[in-house]
């Protein structure tokens, strides 16, 4: 079953604000949370869809990929393990994202909390000839890197984060509440701990800055359809100094006009004459090499294969190259002239009276299809 667009999931636009995000979160964890919905067996379903998109769309590295490629370039990130990093546990997630403000048990991350980059997918469609001979493609990537004015800070040059005097740096701040004494997040610096006086004007104090990049990427020769190009440290940069995620190029080769290919071997039909079948003869048949003269044997019948031997590809896993099997197919005449049917009716009279010396399947057939009547009617 296919995903539904995490957006959709949260019930928000798609350029909603992370205290939106959050907002809409929380409000569907408490709705669906399964200790709060025993008896709807659909509960735990609904709260597990709305986990997964809130973990994707929080964090703006993911959220980033998803934007640009959707679930595929996600594929991963969300439950335990995969892209991006491990899943958290179950129990502590539902109750540091849902409860934390209440209970004290938010996780807290902070500007200072070294993330690493997301893992980013890239399906990149070869030909034929691309796939096997192999080539260089430039990939014009999406990305967010490092705001040069603020070396990443988020802060105009000349100035720094400060201690947040909210919560004096913990990003956490106590609350009297009758007898109890209740933790939450710092409403003045977002858990963050610090506050960006004055942010800078290039990134808007986010320290980043999305951008497009162009990679070079060496398709090696022999590839096929599900094959894949992995590219360290060229994913999205992590923050606060955590290292970058990994890019995968899946690689699609497109259908060819002429060639089927199975591993190392292609396969082609070529078409012939009704004479080059019955007297023999030669064809040209093309190859990725370019074009090979096939011999055709007199009396060849439609549906015959040829192997070439040694023209097929070289695949990335194996040395030596396949062959190349061509299927020939007789191929009817077509706007024949009152002359030319005349003759081949004057012909094909000229067969029926040889019997079956001249159509040996022919008869074949009819003798058995008589004899399986005969059984029928018996």
């Amino acid at each position: 079953m296919s995903k539904r667009d995490y957006y959709e999931v949260l019930g928000v636009s798609r350029d909603a604000a992370e205290a939106d995000l959050k907002k809409a979160y929380r409000r569907l964890a408490m709705k669906y949370h399964p200790d709060r919905n025993s008896s709807d067996a659909d509960a735990e379903a609904k709260f597990k869809e709305v986990k997964e998109a809130y973990e994707i769309l929080s964090e703006p590295d993911k959220r980033a990929a998803y934007d640009r490629f959707g679930h595929a370039g996600v594929s991963g990130n969300s439950g335990m393990g995969g892209f991006g990093g491990p899943g958290a546990d179950a129990f502590s997630d539902i109750f540091g994202d849902v409860f934390g403000d209440i209970f004290g048990a938010g996780r807290r991350g902070g500007r200072n909390q070294v993330y690493r980059g997301a893992d980013l997918r890239y399906e990149l469609e070869l030909t034929l000839e691309q796939a096997v001979a192999g080539d260089t493609i430039n990939l014009d990537l999406p990305s967010h890197v490092e705001c040069g004015r603020c070396s990443g800070k988020g802060a105009e040059p000349g100035s720094d984060p400060v201690t947040c005097k909210t919560c004096g740096g913990h990003g956490q701040v106590r609350v009297a509440q009758g007898f109890f004494s209740l933790q939450q997040t710092c409403p003045a610096c977002g858990g963050a701990g610090t506050i960006i006086e004055k942010p800078c004007r290039d990134c808007g104090g986010r320290g980043r800055l999305r951008k497009t990049k162009t990679l070079s990427v060496k398709v090696p020769a022999g590839v096929d359809t599900g094959d894949r190009i992995r590219l360290s440290r060229e994913g999205e940069p992590g923050r606060n100094g955590g290292p970058p995620g990994d890019l995968y190029v899946d690689i699609v080769v497109k259908e060819h006009p002429i060639f089927a290919r199975d591993g190392q071997n292609l396969s082609c039909e070529v078409p012939i004459s009704f004479a080059t079948a019955v007297l023999g003869g030669t064809v040209e048949v093309p190859t990725l090499d370019g074009n090979v003269v096939l011999k055709i044997p007199a009396e060849t019948q439609s549906g015959s294969v040829f192997r070439l031997r040694g023209k097929g590809v070289r695949s990335v896993r194996a040395s030596g190259y396949g062959d190349l099997y061509c299927r020939v197919q007789i191929e009817t005449p077509v706007n024949l002239s009152e002359e030319q049917k005349e003759a081949l009716r004057a012909f094909d009279d000229s067969i029926q009276g040889g019997g079956s010396r001249h159509n040996p399947r022919a008869r074949s057939w009819f003798d058995g299809a008589k004899q399986f009547f005969e059984r029928m009617g018996a």
